[in-house]
């Protein structure tokens, strides 16, 4: 009967090496038969299983070294190096070394599933599991190990609330886990709130709203790089082109804006009888046309202005930051006063409700532009002092609801 050469489960000179410690044999062996690196004995660990095990951190490094894989080897139960590594203190810095040399061994499972960041967890390794975040805060694959749930559908997060480990809790939530994935208990803050752990409760909570809050500011720079896609790539010509295009639309809409058709009332208001709308009155420098006219004639103006003034914004972009951030100023500042001339103008209070209406939705837009990076944060800051006061009060309000009834 054919007997293989290679038999499975067997102490190699490697193993023996690696647990008493003996660098230069083990390095001698690597070189003649670099197989044995991979090979279990009948306890089911390797030969860096064994380094690990004993404590040999140098030789541990060397076998890396030679073959950075070595350190995936799945033995007893799958625990690799890299998981039997977390459970030991002072091991810190070589966990930090396998991360280096081999980052994708965080995803690595047990037979339970356990993820590395389930083995830190239930260890009360909190070094550990500071290092495991920070690596996979840096990945593509952070939340779907952060989230992994292993045989009892508990994810890492589960085993901090139910250890009552509230560092933990921060570190994971800070590495976008999922507080609301239930486990065969239910989710994690209803489990908080069963056991009264208050301190739990409060950071679950804290998070959701923070959470909330990122989720908002994705959706709207996502929302924004569709509106504003392709626009990066236009060339500096074509996009020279439409800068001067849109100066026409922003140029129209301020001259009209300080010279409405009809001019504005130049008497004064005990004079004006004839041009009371309701219980409004025309004062000196408001528009001699009406309210339903005025409107009629600002609000299409107003909304080619903010078009015209966000395409502009997105134009600037690829300029020099300084040189960017100050056409951004002198736009916020273009803005106030275009805002301002027609709230001037405006004959009646339901006319300044509108126009006031409007440069909410600038302020508004601007933010969200500012979100997606493409509004220095000094004009938002312009735009919010002089913009959003013109809601100033509930007087506006009380007084267009007692001229109304």
């Amino acid at each position: 009967m054919h007997q293989s050469k290679e038999m499975e489960f067997v102490n190699t000179p490697l193993h023996i090496a690696a647990a008493e410690g003996g660098i230069d044999f083990a390095m001698e062996i690597m070189i003649l038969k670099p197989s044995f690196a991979r090979k279990l004995n009948q306890e089911g660990f390797s030969p860096i299983h064994l380094a690990v095990e004993k404590g040999h951190k140098e030789l541990a490094l060397q076998l890396m070294q030679n073959n950075k894989n070595l350190v995936r080897v799945k033995g007893k139960q799958g625990e690799t190096p890299f998981h039997n590594a977390i459970t030991r203190e002072q091991n810190l810095d070589l966990l930090t070394r396998f991360l280096e040399a081999c980052p994708e061994c965080i995803q690595d499972m047990t037979t339970k599933n356990e993820t590395p960041l389930h083995i830190a967890t239930g260890n009360n390794r909190l070094e550990a599991l500071e290092l495991l975040c920070r690596m996979l805060r840096k990945s593509d694959y952070c939340q779907d190990v952060v989230n992994q749930k292993d045989r009892n559908e508990d994810t890492a997060l589960h085993i901090a609330r139910r250890n009552n480990q509230p560092q933990m809790l921060k570190l994971l939530l800070n590495c976008k886990a999922d507080k609301l994935t239930t486990n065969q208990a239910g989710s994690t803050l209803a489990i908080a709130h069963e056991l009264n752990n208050r301190e739990s409760v409060n950071i679950l909570r804290g998070w959701r709203r923070a959470r909330v809050q990122e989720q908002m500011f994705k959706t709207v720079t996502k929302e924004s790089e569709v509106i504003f896609l392709g626009m990066d790539s236009i060339s500096s010509k074509d996009r020279s082109a439409l800068l001067v295009i849109l100066g026409l639309p922003l140029t129209g809409t301020c001259q009209a804006s300080i010279s409405p058709p009809g001019s504005v009332w130049q008497g004064d208001s005990s004079s004006n009888s004839n041009f009371t709308v309701g219980y409004d009155q025309k004062f000196p420098g408001t528009s001699v046309m009406d309210e339903v006219d005025l409107l009629q004639f600002y609000i299409p103006a107003y909304a080619v202005f903010i078009v015209a003034f966000f395409l502009t914004l997105g134009l600037l972009k690829p300029f020099p930051p300084g040189f960017r951030t100050s056409l951004h100023v002198l736009l916020a500042f273009l803005a106030i006063s275009f805002d301002q001339s027609i709230t001037f103008i405006s004959p009646t209070d339901l006319a300044y409700l509108v126009i006031c209406t409007f440069s909410t939705l600038v302020f508004i837009c601007t933010m969200f532009m500012c979100i997606a990076y493409r509004v220095s944060k000094i004009s938002v800051l312009i735009l919010g002092c002089w913009l959003a006061p013109g809601m100033y009060g509930p007087s506006w309000i009380g007084t267009l609801l007692i001229t109304e009834f």
